[in-house]
């Protein structure tokens, strides 16, 4: 078990715990300068957004380590086959309440943001480990 810890897992709840601190607080000072002093989508909210994060930090964990050399193709691929998972768990949430209108433009915008976020700091940071072996 600690290898598993040490290997990858670590790096996962990590990534994980940060990601949804910054798009809770993100979310919530949003609401507060629109002068919504409650989240009035509620705990259920909480909980889908808890699940894409979910699904952002299991993408950078399995496009870190997937096969594919070009590492473009590799970020564009995985975006281009979980953006839809995102989109199916947006989806299913109006089983539970209704959407907002904005329900999938928001969730596109903050995927997309993290998504791309994630993947440039992976970009950089395999370029200066590569740069340091080099040199």
């Amino acid at each position: 078990m600690r290898k598993i810890w040490n290997g990858w897992l670590k790096e996962c709840v990590f990534i994980y715990s940060v990601v949804y601190t910054i798009a809770t607080v993100a979310n919530s000072a949003a609401y507060l300068m629109q002068g919504i002093r409650e989240d009035p989508s509620g705990n259920w909210h909480e909980l889908t957004r808890a699940m894409i994060v979910f699904i952002g930090v299991i993408v950078f964990a399995l496009a870190k380590h997937l096969p594919v050399k070009n590492m473009f193709l590799r970020i564009a691929t995985t975006y281009a086959i979980t953006l839809p998972c995102v989109f199916l768990v947006v989806w299913s949430t109006q089983f539970i309440e209704p959407l907002a209108a904005s329900a999938y433009r928001d969730v596109f915008v903050n995927y997309t943001g993290l998504f791309f976020i994630v993947s440039i700091a992976v970009v950089v940071i395999q370029t200066v480990r590569r740069h340091r072996q080099a040199g």
